[in-house]
């Protein structure tokens, strides 16, 4: 399916990127009052790094993916789960039935959505009281690793920013009126990297593709180059995963 942002090129970068904190999801099925075998339709679900989460804990998920490479390689990491199923669509139009689902999440995917129309989206294919989440891991860039690849970007990309995925969901999410109080969960987690799975998640960076342009290449080998710099084989990344979760009202 083609969509206004193509990551076709990205799908295998995008393999190596971390999971989300365990802490986070299980804060966010408490919220919701999941029980297993609960139905959940993932939005954007990418190389399936949340529908794992989610299929593991014994929920019923639909993965709801636009892009083939990433549906491929999402199909793929799953294909051991019978609770797992694949479908092509987007935030805006999942193609899924209406009132089927106990929560629609959407794993680092609500930002390159019409936010809005997403809701709206949602609002249709979850049961009466159902929940919606949208969620990020966000880099902590005090860290001082971090804080010089920031540099690094930076001194490259004039007025590099990171859009919407940075910003606190919550009044979008009170705008549209269809939900009640919005619950912001965020747990630490610390992920361990080997300097080319660095390297290569920072290939699958689409916000950084993006702005950078043509000069993306060049970025992401000044990032290599300062990574090796450190001469050592591993990295720790330090991370907090951002959920936001409402109910249906």
């Amino acid at each position: 399916m083609k969509t206004e942002w193509d990551y076709t090129t990205l799908a295998d970068a995008y393999l190596k990127r971390p999971d989300y904190a365990d802490a986070a999801i299980d804060a966010m099925l408490s919220i919701a009052g999941t029980e297993k075998g609960d139905c959940f339709c993932d939005v954007g679900a990418g190389v399936a790094h949340l529908t794992l989460m989610l299929a593991v804990r014994g929920l019923d998920v639909v993965a709801v993916e636009p892009n083939n490479a990433m549906r491929a390689n999402g199909i793929k990491r799953t294909g051991k789960f019978a609770n797992v199923r694949w479908h092509e669509g987007t935030g805006e139009a999942t193609e899924q039935a209406s009132h089927a689902f106990d929560m629609v999440t959407f794993g680092s995917s609500f930002n390159v959505c019409d936010r809005l129309q997403a809701l709206k989206e949602t609002a249709r294919i979850l049961k009466p009281r159902g929940w919606f989440a949208c969620m990020w891991n966000h880099r902590e860039l005090d860290d001082p690793i971090q804080a010089q690849i920031e540099t690094i970007i930076k001194d490259r990309v004039s007025g590099y920013g990171y859009g919407t995925r940075r910003e606190d969901q919550t009044a979008v999410i009170d705008a549209c009126g269809l939900f009640g109080p919005v619950v912001h969960i965020d747990s630490r987690v610390m992920h361990e990297q080997r300097i080319e799975e660095c390297v290569e998640a920072w290939r699958s960076h689409a916000t950084l593709e993006r702005q950078a342009g043509a000069a993306f290449g060049d970025v992401v080998a000044a990032i290599e180059s300062y990574l090796q710099s450190l001469n050592t084989p591993v990295i720790q990344i330090p991370y907090s995963t951002n959920i936001w979760v409402a109910q249906l009202r």
